[in-house]
């Protein structure tokens, strides 16, 4: 659990790109580090699926062209990261991978999870605090576009080093 004083200001979405895209590489690692029996494959496979996707999603969702559209892709986001922590479980609880080679992924895990359902809120409740729109529906209003950066909050430990490995 992240206390108050891990929390940074806002991150950017290119900084959240930046963090979603080393969290991939470091599930792409974890699979080629996996053994090479045929149950590891098959959970390291779809584990790199899920994993890499995080990010993928996410740069879909920063071209969203609604805030609806947004909070779905966003929603997107939030199944990728939340499967990607299930497919480490199996693998650690197969006795494929010990626990303690995935720790520092699973807690990265665990945040961007976090920050994803915390930005889907923000902009579930920007939504409904926003007053109806007086333009017509061909030109949406400039509250209908989403803004990630302001969404997003960060733990600054994971912004220092995003590169590191498994670990």
């Amino acid at each position: 659990m992240l206390g108050m004083g891990d929390w940074k200001p806002s991150m950017s979405p290119e900084e959240f790109k930046n963090r979603t895209k080393a969290y991939g590489l470091r599930i792409v690692r974890l699979f080629e580090a996996l053994p090479r029996r045929e149950v590891s494959q098959l959970l390291g496979r779809q584990l790199l699926r899920a994993g890499t996707s995080v990010g993928a999603n996410y740069r879909a969702a920063c071209r969203a062209k609604s805030r609806a559209d947004f909070v779905s892709k966003m929603g997107t986001v939030e199944e990728e990261c939340d499967e990607t922590l299930y497919w480490i479980d199996l693998l650690v609880e197969s006795g494929q991978i010990r626990q303690s080679r995935v720790a520092g992924l699973i807690k990265e895990g665990d945040e961007l999870l976090a920050l994803v359902v915390a930005s889907i809120n923000t902009a579930r409740s920007r939504s409904q605090s926003a007053s109806p729109d007086p333009q017509p529906a061909t030109s949406p209003p400039p509250s209908a576009t989403p803004n990630p950066q302001a969404a997003i909050r960060a733990p600054q430990s994971a912004i220092r080093n995003p590169q590191s490995a498994i670990e």
